[in-house]
């Protein structure tokens, strides 16, 4: 295992080789009870009949908020040295998700 040390507030972390290679997600479904939160990160390709859920992540509701403060915290770091971010315009109704791709048929 190869030693990767973080040096964010004294915090040292290992981190694998094979875990740093990253997965790649374009979609998360989030869920909740009272004691956690579910994020199911998953892979929406054109073409295919489903998405495929690549990792799930849980977290106690404390360090869901915590990562909630991080992601804003990062995005603004991010738009002041990249611009703003583009979202889409509104998407229609489809729950609580965006697809990543339109709804259309893919074509080879």
């Amino acid at each position: 295992m190869a030693e990767n040390n973080n040096n964010q507030q004294g915090l040292q972390m290992n981190l694998d080789p094979e875990v740093a290679k990253g997965v790649y997600s374009n979609l998360a479904l989030i869920s909740h009870s009272h004691s956690d939160f579910i994020l199911d990160f998953a892979r929406f390709l054109p073409g295919m009949p489903k998405a495929d859920v690549a990792t799930r992540v849980i977290l106690a509701p404390e360090h869901a908020k915590r990562l909630l403060a991080a992601l804003q915290e990062n995005i603004m770091r991010y738009e002041q040295e990249f611009g703003p971010i583009q979202m889409p315009k509104a998407p229609q109704a489809h729950g609580d998700t965006i697809a990543p791709f339109g709804t259309g048929k893919g074509m080879a």
